[in-house]
């Protein structure tokens, strides 16, 4: 009978499963042509299928989210490759473990002239130095290594085992498919449900299905809960209902990782929503990390950041209300703050954007760090001591509001940067009227550089 996405391990090489196996470790497949998903890499003609069928296996790192198949396609290449299967988890594991597996590796080359493919669940967990102890023996070809991680690699597994491994980038199962593996586990009479003979209403298990989120072992695992509690409620005609399913799945769990890249990609795709005025996307983004459970006041910081970053003085009262938001979410906490939230989510994603002043604070700040920093010009120093104005500190300064139309020509730059224009505000929201004074302000100060030109010229001329 064909096996669905998981089956027993006997025959990859690692040890028997205790009895009895949950379903997820009963159904794990044999063969490669059992996977589900992960076409991209197993198709015809694809990578890893061709490594495999051409037996030229080298160290990988399998780099995807829960429940995808990273063990059981360890287990399958190592059967199919019919190579030694060690499996390892960083969780328990440590170098005094990675040691007896290279001497046991090192026997099975000496005396059977067997390759040994160490697995490491979870690899991310081994810190720096317990990943270099893989170096050598990866390098080698003492073992090959297939290590599996739901964190990016690039942020988690150092660069010299990078440079020795495959990352491969296994996706998230279809609901399709993993209401497939569901309906072969209920029909499966030797190692799934087949011979509980349920009935199942329509749609129970596209409802699993969609709660899993592509996690297969997460859906086989709910499936074998409301399997036994409808046994409970009806043992000579169990019945997988709705409200069954619904009772076994209880509250959904969101994939979710704070300091891992689902954190920054979360994150990121709500200030890219709102950047970009989708108010429904930066709802449901929002949403999403509140209901993983993510902390709101880190949310709210990066909104505040928005206001001025991306809204900035197009809607100069788009800060004031992140800050108010900030305020009630310190105040009120979860769940009463999350409307506060939303509707600065709102606001913000409608609110006219421009990053005018992000833009101008970075030119001002290359300035800073690339020219050299001339001392404040003496005309804008202060003179609270005599010393201070014999030296000239505060002379020729001129007070703005004694000015006709309260602005003078004097230079506030320093020299060398006098002319430089940083900020230059766009035509949209609040920055419109900003500009048109900006524009006026320059005006008045060309008019009255000009007048105070002309009586110098005049005396040079007598």
């Amino acid at each position: 009978m064909d096996r669905t996405l998981f089956s027993s391990t006997e025959e990859s090489g690692d040890s028997s499963l205790p009895e009895p196996a949950p379903l997820a470790d009963r159904m794990r497949p044999r063969r490669l042509e059992e996977m589900l998903g992960q076409q991209h890499l197993l198709g015809e003609g694809k990578f890893l299928r061709e490594v495999i069928h051409s037996d030229e296996i080298p160290s990988m790192i399998l780099w995807g989210p829960p429940g995808v198949g990273k063990t059981t396609l360890a287990r399958i290449i190592a059967h199919a490759t019919e190579s030694h299967f060690v499996s390892i988890s960083a969780v328990l594991a440590g170098i005094k473990d990675v040691k007896k597996v290279v001497t046991e590796a090192r026997d099975q080359l000496r005396s059977f002239k067997r390759r040994t493919i160490l697995f490491v669940d979870e690899i991310h967990r081994f810190n720096k130095t317990q990943q270099d102890a893989f170096l050598p023996h990866v390098e080698k070809g003492t073992l090959i290594l297939i290590g599996a991680t739901t964190e990016n690699p690039s942020f988690q597994v150092i660069s010299p085992l990078l440079s020795r491994t495959r990352v491969l980038t296994l996706k998230p199962l279809s609901t399709r498919q993993v209401t497939e593996i569901l309906e072969r586990a209920l029909a499966d009479c030797e190692l799934g449900l087949g011979s509980w003979q349920l009935q199942v209403e329509p749609k129970v298990l596209d409802q699993i299905s969609v709660w899993a989120d592509g996690d297969a072992r997460m859906a086989l695992n709910s499936l074998e809960v409301a399997a036994h509690l409808a046994r409970r409620q009806s043992p000579e005609t169990p019945r997988l209902t709705r409200e069954i399913v619904q009772e076994a799945l209880q509250q959904r769990t969101l994939l979710y990782d704070k300091s891992g890249e689902q954190h920054f990609n979360l994150i990121s795709a709500l200030h890219k929503s709102l950047r970009n005025s989708d108010v429904d996307a930066s709802l449901y983004w929002l949403t999403r990390m509140l209901e993983a459970g993510e902390d709101p006041l880190y949310i709210v910081r990066r909104m505040v950041r928005f206001a001025s970053e991306d809204v900035g003085a197009a809607d100069p009262p788009a800060l004031g209300y992140a800050i108010d938001a900030m305020q009630a979410v310190h105040f009120l906490g979860l769940p009463e703050g999350s409307l506060s939230l939303a509707q600065l989510a709102v606001y913000l994603a409608q609110a006219p954007k421009s990053n005018a002043v992000y833009e101008a604070y970075s030119r001002a700040q290359k300035d800073v760090q690339t020219s050299i920093n001339e001392p404040v010009p003496l005309h804008l120093r202060n003179a609270p001591t005599d010393l201070m104005k014999e030296l000239g500190y505060g002379r020729d300064y001129r007070y703005a509001h004694r000015e006709e139309e309260g602005v003078s020509d004097m230079e506030c730059l320093p020299e060398n940067l006098q002319e430089k224009q940083y900020y230059t505000p766009r035509d949209v929201g609040f920055e419109k009227v900003i500009k048109r004074r900006l524009e006026r302000i320059a005006e008045i100060r060309t008019r009255k550089r000009r007048q105070r030109r002309v009586p110098e010229v005049k005396n040079e001329n007598d």
